[in-house]
Parts: structure tokens; sequence; C-alpha cells
């Protein structure tokens, strides 16, 4: 008796759901289990007046990390500028303690801001990493304010928040900082030195966010209502 010449080409050729099961199951970032692994760039000033803040920032960094859910990994690359046109990214880190001994190796030197530059460098990454945010930590700016808009503006095209961390009470540099993040779709915060557990929060705030998304912040705003200058400003969407 012949054998049935369709059943024996639908046994031969897998279903297209057995195929995308098997695709699936071959790549280590969607086993059952397996954390997912939200990427962010954490940029900062590195010019010699920035040194009190690089100190600082690498002691309260590890916030970052502490608010990551359990079914999530965070992924943080070190990216600064220093000197004359140095700017600098590391590997991406993924505990407090390989971050800390990057930033414990670095030292402040004189020179201009290169935010532009680190903003370039965070699109450039976006096309071979999925980023979740970007994080800058800084006080001035040296460049044209065109330029940066037109970059944030880029990165929210992207949907990569930018959140920008401003020290000091410069009026002109808060406009800018707040367009950029606005730009974005990200968020704006002053911060005073004096205080460090303001920055440790605001940090951890950006960190939340990128990994749990609004409700990670929201929840952690609850606890910590100084957040919610962030919470505020973020897209509803």
């Amino acid at each position: 008796m012949s054998k049935n010449p369709t059943t024996q080409n639908e046994s031969a050729q897998p279903s297209r759901a057995v195929a995308t099961f098997i695709a699936q199951a071959k790549s280590p970032t969607n086993l059952p289990g397996t954390p997912i692994e939200s990427r962010i760039i954490f940029g900062l000033d590195a010019t010699a007046s920035r040194e009190p803040t690089w100190d600082q920032a690498s002691q309260i960094q590890h916030e970052m990390f502490s608010v990551v859910q359990s079914n999530q990994r965070l992924a943080v690359q070190l990216c600064f500028y220093r000197g004359f046109r140095e700017l600098k990214a590391s590997r991406f880190c993924h505990s407090a303690t390989e971050l800390h001994n990057l930033m414990s190796q670095v030292r402040c030197q004189g020179g201009h801001t290169q935010i532009g530059r680190l903003l370039k460098h965070a699109l450039k990454v976006s096309r071979t990493d999925t980023l979740k945010a970007v994080l800058f930590v800084g006080d001035a700016i040296e460049e044209s304010v065109d330029d940066l808009c037109n970059q944030a503006g880029l990165l929210g095209l992207k949907k990569i928040p930018l959140f920008i961390f401003h020290e000091g009470q410069d009026t002109a540099v808060e406009r800018t900082f707040r367009a950029m993040t606005k730009l974005s779709g990200g968020a704006y915060a002053p911060f005073d030195l004096a205080s460090p557990n303001q920055l440790k929060r605001l940090l951890a705030g950006a960190a939340a966010y990128a990994t749990g998304g609004r409700a990670a912040l929201g929840s952690l705003a609850y606890q910590q209502p100084g957040l919610k200058q962030l919470t505020q400003q973020l897209p509803k969407t």
C-alpha cells in the first residue's frame, strides 16, 4: 500500500510554531528563569573641577544595582570625558563592585565639556545594543546648545531617555539640560554635592525606570517622595 504523501511531508518538516520554539530555546536570553538584561550608559564629566563629584558618584553608584528586580539584570557602561578631547567608554559592568573598580582607577583632568560626543557615542552604541537609558552627571556646558538638543532629539526618536543630574545653580545650564531631557523623553533633576543621598536616590530612580519602567519608578517614588520630580516629567506612554 502506498504511503500518504501529505502525511510524509508533514512529518518531514516541523511546523512553524515548533521551529520558532527551537530557535528561542537556542537563545540564552530567552531561557526560562534567565533575567532580562537592561543596558544603560552612565556618563560623567571628569574634568578637573569635577573630582569631588566623581568620588561621591563612585561611592554611591551601587544604588543603581540594588533597586533592580530579581527578574532583571542591569549592565552599566561607564563613559566619561576629560582633558583634551579625551572620551572613554568602559565595557558593560554587571555589578557595583566591577563598576566601582573601574571608577577608582580614573583621575579627573582639566578640559572642556564634551557632552555632545558622549551622546553621539550613545547613539552609536544603540545601533548594535539595546540601550534603555543614558544617565549624565555634570554642571556645565561649553558646547553648541542647538547641537546638544539635536543629539537629545535623536535619542528620543530611538526611545532612549536621557536623565541629567545637574550639580550647581546655573540657570542657563539648567534650561538647556531641561530641554535636552524633554526632547529625549527623559527627566532632569538638580542635586547638591553636600547631600549625597540626593544623588543616590536619583541614580536609583533612573535605574529603576530603565529596568522596570514607570511602574518600578513609581513604586520607588512612593517610598522616596523626592523621586516624584522624575515621574512628573516622564511620558505616560
